[in-house]
């Protein structure tokens, strides 16, 4: 993956810093849970035009949204929150579910503080407007690259990673997974070990920011 020149952007507090986007040297698979199809094209535009050459699917339920993530295997999920039967914390419980290592971006038309935050603590890694969409492409930059360590485990390491972190012990662990407890034992030390993680919290504290667990 070849680096593009930087974006300058303002982050909270007015501090000013610079983004360096992707140029993929691949097409990157992205999910759209949105209604509007005119504000899917926007988007796509937005993302085609910093470079990061999108394969989008556009869905608008919650059936439609399981399905894709199975059978359309997307890279990033860009979800509206305002959507009346199924919003962006329904999208997070069911890709936790599904796609637990794949990030979801909250792109809304407008700011609910309640729903905003709310979808934060349940694990989405930024909220966007769809008034300032310039923010997308280093918001899913940052997103992919600080998940980029977890395509070193495997889909039972990563559960693993994710019940130690959610305070299950290795005998709860075990036999939920209905494996041995030297097994689970083993897995957790190739996750430290292919994490470049050294204890515990570490791992609570990386599972917390890539959303594998929530605070809720």
């Amino acid at each position: 993956m070849l680096s593009r020149p930087v974006a300058v952007t303002e982050a909270s507090g007015g501090v000013v810093s610079a983004v360096c986007l992707p140029t993929m040297e691949k097409s990157l698979r992205v999910l759209m849970l949105e209604n509007s199809e005119a504000d899917a094209e926007l988007i796509k535009h937005e993302l085609s035009r910093a470079g990061l050459a999108p394969i989008t699917k556009r869905v608008d339920s919650e059936e439609a949204f399981a399905s894709a993530l199975r059978e359309f295997d997307p890279e990033l999920v860009l979800s509206d929150h305002s959507l009346a039967q199924f919003d962006a914390r329904g999208a997070i419980r069911v890709l936790r579910k599904l796609r637990p290592a794949t990030p979801l971006i909250v792109v809304s038309g407008s700011l609910n503080n309640e729903k905003t935050v709310a979808s934060v603590r349940a694990g989405a890694e930024d909220v966007i407007l769809k008034t300032n969409l310039s923010r997308l492409p280093g918001a899913i930059s940052h997103a992919v690259a600080i998940r980029r360590p977890l395509h070193k485990l495997t889909p039972r390491q990563i559960e693993v990673l994710r019940m130690v972190a959610d305070g299950h012990r290795t005998r709860e662990i075990a036999s939920r997974l209905k494996l041995s407890v030297k097994t689970v034992e083993s897995h957790r030390g190739e996750v430290m070990k292919r994490l470049e993680m050294h204890d515990v919290v570490s791992l609570v504290r990386y599972a917390l920011r890539v959303g594998l667990i929530s605070t809720d």
